[in-house]
């Protein structure tokens, strides 16, 4: 990735990682990844605003092998592909001192062993000058850690937001030139890591009308030199309002649940709602994540593997329940063979989702016709609970 001049003084660089497909060792890169970090030359004080993964420190320091001095590294996330790579820059610049939350500081001790004397810790609302340019710290707490923290360059009109309104998307280009590609990247991104804190991040989001915004600089993924297109998709993943979609992961072991789900896919069209089926055994997770941000229902179907769900069921639920979406209703359709206790399980399994259970669809062996009329009875309720709630 090459160094380039984004504003006056002010320089994006970092390193794209054309080839990673897994996160955490649990979210699918379809699309690879980028990890940004920003230079600002003041006419006093030099400033680097987040660094980039630890396995590609090399990059990041052949970018500033031309730079004499760094006053300051600001850390607005202690993650590693955020964080990772301070060490190596305080070798480089041992004067340096890293400017963070409070939270942040406890934070990149205890993750990176950077010391406590090299760290410099904000209060929301503080300015640091540059000279001829200042920075202004916003804490924004929960997108997705607790210690995270934004910042504006007031002369330049920019803000750096870290994860927030990331995406995971490796690209040569500086700025969205697709926004349909970047909006999927932008969503699967917010579905897998910052829903669960929807509320934390609806709570703050005021905090932005008090600035003009002419770039949001992340440190995933393009930037954006039209703020509002991702300011306007935030808030609406951000709401309450689900939209008028069923979600329903399934898997089927002998194509009894593949037949259920065929009716009601059919049966819930019919009704006028839309419908997402995802056959586990070939999904994406991160497509299934991205669905939920709107799903009003989630409707779960599985076989009954000695008495409980599917173990891929079971994964998938229990990704649901700790995503937390929105979604207002839920109900399973499932098949046993001798006995079944798949329903009160995937009950157990969702704690967190605030849902109205609606009457499931359990089968013994191959639907037949009795069940596939409960199927179109579960169809006419979701229908009705969608057109009550007028989601759209």
């Amino acid at each position: 990735m090459i160094t380039k001049e984004i504003s006056n003084k002010v320089f994006f660089l970092g390193a794209i990682d054309w080839n990673r497909r897994l996160f955490d060792s649990l979210i699918p890169l379809p699309d690879g990844t980028s990890y940004n970090a920003y230079l600002i030359r003041g006419s006093e004080k030099t400033v680097l605003l987040d660094t980039v993964d630890p396995s590609m420190a090399y990059q990041l320091l052949d970018q500033l092998k031309e730079v004499e001095k760094i006053d300051f590294i600001i850390s607005h996330h202690a993650e590693q592909d955020h964080s990772g790579s301070i060490p190596h820059v305080l070798e480089k610049y041992p004067d340096a001192k890293v400017i963070t939350t409070p939270k942040g500081k406890e934070l990149l001790i205890d993750h990176l062993l950077i010391p406590e004397k090299k760290i410099l810790p904000v209060a929301d609302g503080e300015e640091l000058s540059l000279g001829d340019k200042s920075l202004k710290f916003i804490y924004y707490p929960w997108v997705h850690w607790p210690e995270t923290m934004l910042t504006y360059l007031k002369e330049e009109k920019i803000l750096f937001t870290c994860d927030f309104f990331g995406s995971h998307l490796a690209a040569s280009e500086t700025y969205v030139s697709d926004e349909c590609r970047v909006y999927e990247a932008a969503k699967r991104y917010y579905a897998e890591i910052m829903m669960p804190f929807r509320k934390m991040i609806r709570k703050n989001f005021d905090k932005l009308n008090e600035y003009d915004i002419r770039i949001i600089a992340p440190s995933h993924g393009p930037l954006y030199n039209k703020p509002e297109f991702i300011i306007q998709a935030y808030k609406e993943w951000i709401s309450d309002e689900p939209g008028n979609l069923v979600v329903l992961p399934y898997i089927s072991m002998h194509g009894s649940v593949e037949k259920m789900v065929e009716h009601l896919v059919n049966a819930l069209e019919k009704k006028g709602v839309n419908v997402q089926p995802f056959d586990l055994s070939v999904t994406d997770i991160g497509k299934l994540a991205i669905s939920l941000v709107d799903a009003a229902t989630i409707v779960i179907g599985t076989p009954t593997v000695l008495g409980e769900p599917h173990p891929m069921v079971t994964y998938a639920t229990r990704l649901a329940d700790i995503l937390k979406p929105k979604a207002r209703y839920a109900s399973v359709i499932a098949t046993y063979g001798w006995g079944t206790s798949v329903v009160e399980k995937i009950a157990e399994m969702i704690p967190h989702l605030k849902t109205e259970l609606i009457d499931p669809v359990v089968v013994k062996g191959h639907p037949k016709e009795k069940d596939f009329n409960a199927l179109d009875q579960l169809a006419e309720k979701i229908g009705a609970k969608h057109r009550e709630n007028r989601f759209e």
